[in-house]
């Protein structure tokens, strides 16, 4: 059983020891093994060569990151929170995400940029953000959003050996850290050995039968205790983790909604044009198909920013009771409602 830190650390120094083009760098990635825990052990395994403490300066080393990877390295460039994109956008989507394009497919990038995402913890509005979806609108970027221990690891090798730009996030408030609370779900059995999870393929976390919660990260250990809680009550919640936002894996929405009639979207990201507004679409141009009991229902952060307060960082980030509460609402509307509407 390993934390999602542990199981992060790990895949990477396993392909570092398979694939010596493997290198990471980043702000306090060595001796501290990153903040947040992702690279743990690393520098002790591999040395300061391959694993790379840099200078606070996110445009060089994720430049860095995308000329090396031109010349035929895999590196993994951790930018330690989701928030400091702005001072590095141009790298990241002028450059990483549109050069094998602009080259006429004639070179690869194959970087994996970790970053870290979410709140919870009291650290205000420039380090308590997803944006996910932010990333998943600009074409040229695989976006992979763990929820656990054994997803971490795999899609983190499966992200390593593809030829592609992968943004690798992590939640914060799921690595397992001691110093913070976290939710015990995320932490849970991890083969030894390598293995791989192919991008795209969303997985159902609990059965249900009434309802489908779509969500991911942070958010689909909260459903599957808001799921528990409504079993209490008679409600039978089905709990979609995407698990990758690109690609992403619409026939598993459709699928589970087709079997239960409603949707409910749980999102730690921002409610305005966002996942929630994606996954919401995929099943409005699939009514013909679909027969739906319920509106769609959206549970997501208002468009506001992070508060550091505790109880409004609590209130505007989407809760198990909010997760219980946004089901019930959806299992009191009819279907002649929905004509209605």
């Amino acid at each position: 059983k390993l934390t999602m830190a542990q199981a992060i650390a790990e895949g990477m120094g396993q392909e570092m020891e398979r694939d010596s083009s493997v290198f990471v760098m980043g702000e306090d990635i060595g001796s501290y093994g990153g903040i947040f825990g992702a690279t743990g052990g690393l520098l002790d395994k591999f040395g300061p060569d391959r694993v790379m403490d840099t200078p606070i300066s996110e445009t060089a080393f994720i430049g860095t990151a995308t000329g090396a990877a031109a010349a035929g390295l895999r590196p993994i460039v951790e930018l330690m929170f989701v928030d400091f994109f702005g001072v590095c956008m141009d790298q990241i989507y002028n450059h990483l995400a549109k050069n094998t394009y602009m080259a006429g497919g004639n070179i690869k990038l194959p970087v994996v940029l970790t970053t870290a995402i979410g709140g919870g913890y009291n650290d205000a509005a420039q380090h308590s953000q997803c944006l996910y979806a932010t990333f998943a609108h600009m074409p040229g970027l695989k976006v992979v959003v763990p929820s656990n221990a054994y997803d971490a690891k795999g899609l983190m090798i499966q992200a390593i050996r593809d030829d592609n730009p992968v943004m690798f996030m992590y939640h914060k408030g799921i690595m397992g850290l001691p110093w913070m609370a976290f939710l015990e779900g995320s932490s849970n059995e991890v083969p030894q050995e390598a293995y791989t999870i192919p991008f795209g393929q969303a997985k159902v976390v609990r059965q249900g039968s009434d309802v489908t919660i779509v969500t991911l990260s942070q958010m689909v250990q909260k459903s599957m205790l808001a799921a528990q809680e409504l079993a209490g009550q008679g409600i039978s919640a089905e709990v979609l983790d995407l698990r990758t936002l690109v690609p992403l894996d619409r026939a598993a929405v459709l699928k589970s909604v087709a079997k239960t009639g409603r949707l409910l979207v749980a999102d730690e990201d921002y409610l305005g044009f966002g996942l929630s507004g994606e996954v919401s679409a995929i099943v409005a141009e699939n009514l013909d198909t679909l027969q739906l009991k319920a509106p769609v229902r959206r549970l997501a952060v208002p468009n506001v920013p992070i508060p550091y307060s505790r109880p409004l960082e609590q209130f505007v980030i989407p809760q198990v009771g909010s997760v219980v509460a946004a089901v019930q609402d959806l299992m009191k509307l009819s279907a002649k409602q929905l004509v209605a509407a």
